[in-house]
């Protein structure tokens, strides 16, 4: 008897000290009957499985995992067959909500959670517009260059460029404007990692103490002492 309260104690003092995850992701894929859903980390330039779940039969998952900062993470749809989809969000401390469909999965969905999410979605609203006017020019390039129209072909060209530097500069003023979060690194290494390096000394140099030392900070940090060797060979 003794032995066993003993036992008893040990496991409540377990379970009182066992931490609860600092992330929850909660969502809905609607259409899909059967598949796993993963929970997906970059981690050194591989993909490392945080949480998974199986679903069958139903739509709502769960999924959860320390998070020790704010960063991207994947979700990984897994149907059994060759092709992968995944959706990326910015995801911190607390419970992020994610809604979809299989049709559109990872195409068209609906994010709810951190505040570097909706600053995340707010950039890529606008990024999808420069790329979506992008392929409008693309089109209109080579049908000018199919009816052998070299001016037309030449102006699009013109015009392709010019929408780049503005593509361009919106990411910086956009990282420059969001300079406390940590949304801001991570634009300037996911978006415009080509950009000149003195637009990217700017944003890691306006950035705040806090930032700098986030994860996209210092990986800013790293990138950028990295392209001004090169630069310098």
């Amino acid at each position: 008897m003794k032995n066993a309260s003993i036992v008893l104690v040990i496991l409540l003092i377990f379970s009182c000290s066992k931490k609860e995850a600092d992330l929850t992701v909660t969502g809905t894929i609607k259409g899909l009957k059967k598949g796993t859903v993963y929970l997906q980390q970059l981690k050194d330039s591989s993909l490392v499985v945080l949480d998974s779940m199986v679903i069958n039969g139903e739509q709502a998952f769960t999924l959860k995992s320390d998070l020790e900062e704010p960063e991207v993470l994947l979700l990984m749809l897994d149907k059994n067959s060759s092709k992968e989809s995944r959706i990326a969000f910015f995801a911190d401390k607390g419970i992020t909500e994610i809604s979809t469909t299989l049709k559109d999965f990872p195409f068209k969905h609906s994010i709810k959670g951190s505040s570097q999410q909706e600053k995340y979605t707010e950039f890529k609203k606008m990024i999808a517009q420069f790329n979506n006017k992008n392929l409008d020019i693309i089109k209109a390039q080579i049908e000018a260059q199919v009816s052998g129209d070299t001016a037309e072909a030449n102006a699009k060209t013109n015009e392709a460029n010019s929408l780049l530097k503005r593509k361009y500069l919106y990411a910086i003023n956009f990282a420059i404007n969001n300079k406390d979060s940590e949304v801001a690194p991570y634009v300037a290494l996911s978006e415009i990692y080509d950009a000149n390096t003195k637009f990217l000394d700017t944003i890691y140099k306006a950035l705040p103490k806090h930032i700098a030392n986030s994860k996209y900070g210092l990986e800013l940090d790293t990138y950028i002492k990295q392209r001004k060797e090169e630069d310098n060979q």
